[in-house]
């Protein structure tokens, strides 16, 4: 990097390690297979890492803080000691044991290792609710308050790894989440308590941290507050105004850095411009249009960062074009005043796209991961301070490469593009409406009141995961491996039978992702090798790259669900990923609608379903667990995401007759947002995540007064936890409390496949002995 290069900056990197070092170093830690030390030398390791990889790419603005052995929202309420009563913390350093509690639950003594470090949790609690980050699929740990909340500083994490960057030879710009925005992200139990109103309790522990950098030499300190680009009320726009004023009085010297992502500032604008900041971070992917009112009304003083490379999506953007663009910021700003980043933190995309030889070279040539994205920031500093010759190589490369995927017949296949365009009304709609189709399927299954099931995968233990590594490799032959796959799926059907499941699921031994499976059988989609990013703790994953036009060439389940059906008299449940989760899970082409190409992946399920059912399918589940993730922030951009939404979903699922029974499910959302939505897809029953918010998520429903059928989850998959029967009775009885008898099935929250069998078996078992438990209610109450 030369001197006259404009600063680049990265917001934040991917922390979980090129190869996935991170979960291992996890994974061994809350076995017991390491200890604490052993982690915390793995993660500085990654840290120093990370540093390094950006200096040699040419980031001059290096950020740290950005690492997280879990996730930033909990090390924000570590950072100010909001540690909610259950998990027992008395003040001082907050043990990584407790940490881990909040994240994962912890069931007290021996049973999680990772509470085992020095912490005693008793009886055990269970994790702190979790849900999506902003429109991502990231999830974050949600903030727990109280009326009694105090703050305290309990970690000096952001400043112990700052000064570990600077004896490592990096002066970085810290990074913390911004005050509004945690306190909006979080929740209190007592209705009545705005979190907002905490502001002034919480701001002097941010502000003794940022004393605390500024000490230690930390001159730019970087500022995330991405509620900005949500639709703000009067009382957060003060909130933002009162939390700055009180910092620029407190740290007049220290420079900050508000940086907003995911959308544009609009109606926010003058809010943002009105803050005592040093600089502004503008999402110029998401919001380009934003750039020239932000030129317009900035004040001179004021740096800009501009986020141009897309910090959420894997195509390689086309330099020069995006030159073409910024050279106006330029001559206006001049080179002083500018930065230049990707539109969000790298956290998004995966690491290196060099640690994929199998790619298609054209594909290949098309993409860009988060190690080529510092390059190319790099080559638009170079060029925007003046240095185009010393890149040129580099421009026309990135405008042939353009060109290039712009023509080529493999993202193109015209038949693909007519058959979306030509969709009738009548694809879109159920025969019946649901309470004549609820009937019909009452007559077909007779199933017990609150009948159980499970959501669709069972444990991926590590000989499946074996197994299908050897398949992979060549080193099992097909017929090994699918004999494997039937021994597992048959072990599987006959243990849900002993124990009393209503309705069956094959467990999805075959399959290693439930969006990459479908993916890998479907025209259009590409996948990686080490295309990792991480959507929560130490659960990564691996999405397609969905480039061309959509379509389903052969049936994809249905000889699965055939020879699952065949071991049992019981419903066995057709298991199908829905269009928009595929889409909102997948790195999504950018040179179409999404709404186009989800209508293409919609029909290709449509003709997996109608497969089903000819094959003998009584259930089909189509999850949609991403459906709430890719609402827009905006309100106003609602309905239209919607509307297509919803009717992706009708295309799949309503070439069935009434008496074919179509489930779907959906992850961790604020229902309120969507009923209407919900409402409008017509599944006969919906499956939802439910446990750590004790049911909460059910009032949607019940304020709508919802028809249709519940399965509202008891069972928290996402922690070791095994519940009791007791714990989910209990939230069953909260369920019936909004919901009518007749409406509630009882499940876990969602699959099973990350949980291993020890934790399953009597997970399930406490499951079914509580639907039991309450139909014996029932015919008392009826006696």
């Amino acid at each position: 990097m030369t001197p006259s290069s404009i600063p680049v900056a990265t917001l934040g990197t991917p922390r979980i390690g090129p190869r996935r070092e991170l979960k291992t170093a996890l994974e061994s830690f809350w076995s017991g297979k390491s200890d604490e030390a052993t982690l915390l030398a793995t993660a500085a390791s990654l840290r120093a890492a990370n540093w390094d990889r950006q200096k040699a790419l040419g980031v001059s603005v290096i950020p740290s803080n950005d690492f997280s052995l879990y996730d930033q929202l909990l090390d924000t309420g570590v950072m100010v000691g909001a540690i909610p009563q259950a998990y027992g913390w008395t003040g001082g350093k907050v043990p990584l044991a407790t940490y881990f509690a909040m994240a994962r639950g912890a069931e007290g003594g021996s049973h999680d290792h990772s509470c085992t470090h020095g912490h005693d949790h008793g009886h055990g609690v269970p994790a702190q609710e979790m849900t999506k980050w902003f429109d991502t699929n990231y999830h974050y740990m949600v903030p727990e308050f109280s009326a009694e909340q105090t703050f305290t500083l309990a970690s000096l994490k952001a400043v112990d790894e700052f000064l570990e960057a600077r004896s490592l030879g990096h002066h970085t710009r810290p990074v913390l989440l911004g005050p509004v925005t945690y306190l909006k992200l979080g929740k209190s139990k007592d209705p009545a308590l705005d979190p907002l109103s905490l502001l002034p309790r919480l701001m002097p522990v941010y502000i003794d941290v940022l004393r605390r950098l500024a000490a230690n030499g930390a001159d730019w300190v970087q500022m995330d507050e991405p509620c900005l680009v949500l639709d703000l009320d009067t009382a957060t726009q003060l909130a933002l105004r009162d939390a700055y004023g009180m910092i620029a009085y407190a740290l007049p010297s220290l420079k900050v850095m508000l940086t907003t992502y995911f959308g544009g500032l609009g109606d926010n604008l003058h809010t943002a411009l009105s803050l005592p900041v040093a600089g502004l971070h503008l999402d110029l992917v998401r919001a380009p249009e934003q750039l020239d009112a932000v030129l317009e009304k900035a004040p001179r003083g004021l740096v800009l960062s501009l986020g141009v490379i897309d910090g959420r999506n894997i195509w390689r953007a086309d330099l020069p074009a995006l030159l073409d663009r910024l050279e106006r910021a330029v001559t206006r700003r001049g080179t002083d005043h500018l930065q230049i980043a990707p539109s969000c933190s790298l956290l998004h995309v995966p690491i290196d796209l060099e640690l994929e030889p199998d790619l298609d070279p054209d594909l290949k040539s098309w993409l860009s991961f988060s190690v080529q994205k510092m390059d190319e920031l790099a080559t638009l500093g170079t060029a925007l301070g003046g240095g185009r010759d010393r890149v040129k190589d580099k421009l026309a490369a990135s405008a042939q490469a353009a060109a290039a995927r712009k023509a080529s017949p493999k993202v193109h296949d015209p038949d693909v593009t007519a058959r979306a365009a030509s969709v009738a009304t009548v694809l879109k709609h159920r025969d019946s409406a649901f309470a004549v189709r609820a009937q019909a399927q009452r007559q077909r299954f007779n199933l017990p009141a609150f009948p159980t099931t499970t959501i669709g995968s069972f444990p991926q233990t590590p000989e499946v995961r074996k197994a299908r590594s050897a398949y992979a490799k060549g080193t099992l032959d097909d017929a090994a491996y699918a004999q494997f796959l039937r021994e597992e799926t048959e072990r599987t059907v006959r243990w849900q039978e002993e124990i009393g499941l209503d309705v069956l699921v094959h467990g999805e031994f075959e399959r290693n992702d439930m969006v990459q499976y479908f993916g890998e059988q479907l025209s259009g989609f590409a996948f990686t090798r080490h295309g990792w990013v991480q959507s929560y703790g130490s659960r990564y994953v691996r999405p397609p790259v969905l480039f061309g036009d959509v379509s389903r060439p052969e049936p994809m389940t249905v000889e699965w669900w055939s020879y699952a059906q065949s071991l049992t008299d019981k419903p066995m449940k057709g298991m199908l990923t829905g269009p928009v989760t595929i889409l909102n899970w997948s790195f999504v082409r950018n040179d179409v609608p999404r709404s186009t190409a989800c209508r293409q992946i919609a029909l290709a399920i449509r003709d997996e379903v109608q497969d089903l059912e000819t094959a003998g399918a009584a259930m089909i589940q189509i999850d949609e667990a991403a459906l709430r993730e890719g609402l827009p922030l905006r309100k106003s951009e609602w309905k239209t995401y919607l509307d297509w939404a919803v009717e992706c979903f009708r295309i799949c699922s309503s070439g069935v007759t009434d008496e074919t029974q179509i489930h779907t499910h959906m992850c961790y959302s604020e229902f309120n947002d969507i009923i209407d939505a919900i409402a409008a897809m017509d599944a006969d029953v919906i499956s939802i995540e439910t446990s750590r918010s004790k049911m909460e998520l059910l009032d949607a429903f019940w304020t709508y007064k919802y028809p249709n059928e519940i399965g509202p989850g008891v069972y928290d998959i996402h922690s070791p936890r095994v519940p009791e029967v007791g714990e989910m009775t209990d939230l069953m009885m909260l369920a019936r409390q909004r919901l009518a008898d007749a409406q509630l099935w009882v499940n876990p929250d969602c699959g099973l496949k990350t949980r291993k069998w020890e934790e399953v078996r009597p997970a399930l078992v406490n499951m079914v002995a509580t639907a039991r438990a309450l139909r014996s209610t029932l015919a008392e109450a009826a006696e």
